[in-house]
């Protein structure tokens, strides 16, 4: 399976195409018999393996795409994305992608898509903590790259105010920064990356905080009703905390204990 391809672990390899090379390795002993379940955004060289694509991009030309909130293979629909606890435009690849991988291995669509609609996701995946005072805080700790930061972005509607930052993994964010611009109306910042992701925003209104409950503190008193605060790091979470889980965990607790 290959979910997408963006910016990641730069500060392990070279340049991005080094990584994507090595990402590619992933295909290197499958044949003609196996499948390779890919994004079709993701312009891959030609594989040895059957190629099964999905797309959830307007106008897409994939075997599983998505419109209004379907999600079909070859034409014919297969899952109302509604029916689950998965929403989002990066949840409806996800649920592709595993349809795709279920269909290669000759599963049911019927059967398989009973269990998704089922399926809770886990912790710090646009994990919903509370909403107080008519303001949602998302839960996004997962995210430690560009594009999990703009898929959670992409997923929420009305204002945002973003929590990012984290660790230097050796790329920038300038590419995202254009749809933080037009989608979130300030970005508090934190780690190690936080004065670099200021610098790289220039069109995006930004504070800069030392540590993550000033960050929550910040959040809180600039938010109004209808507004979403999002933390959605968008890279690693080792210079302030043990890992992903450590950080949301830390995010969650200082929600919950801002007073009324």
């Amino acid at each position: 399976l290959w979910l997408n391809l963006s910016p990641n672990h730069l500060d392990r390899y070279h340049n991005f195409e080094d990584y994507r090379k090595a990402k590619l390795r992933i295909f290197l002993n499958q044949t003609a018999e196996d499948f390779a379940v890919v994004n079709a955004r993701d312009q891959l060289p030609r594989l040895a393996a059957k190629q099964v694509t999905f797309s959830a991009e307007k106008h897409a030309k994939a075997d599983f795409t998505q419109r209004n909130g379907k999600i079909y293979f070859r034409g014919a629909q297969v899952l109302d994305q509604e029916s689950t606890h998965l929403q989002g435009i990066h949840n409806a690849e996800n649920l592709m992608a595993a349809l795709a991988a279920g269909h290669c291995l000759g599963l049911e669509f019927a059967a398989m898509t009973q269990t998704v609609s089922q399926y809770t996701p886990p912790e710090h995946r646009c994990e919903l903590v509370q909403e107080r005072r008519g303001v949602r805080w998302i839960n996004d700790s997962k995210s430690t790259n560009l594009d999990a930061l703009e898929k959670a972005i992409r997923s929420q509607t009305g204002p945002l105010i973003l929590i990012a930052g984290g660790k230097d993994k050796g790329f920038e964010f300038d590419d995202i920064g254009d749809l933080v611009a037009k989608r979130v109306k300030i970005a508090i910042l934190i780690g190690e990356m936080r004065n670099r992701i200021a610098a790289s925003w220039q069109n995006v209104t930004s504070r800069v905080c030392e540590t993550l409950d000033e960050a929550v503190c910040l959040a809180d008193s600039l938010s109004q009703r209808g507004d979403t605060v999002v933390f959605s790091p968008g890279t690693s979470s080792y210079d302030m905390f043990l890992n992903y889980e450590d950080r949301g965990n830390r995010f969650k607790k200082l929600v919950r204990s801002l007073p009324d």
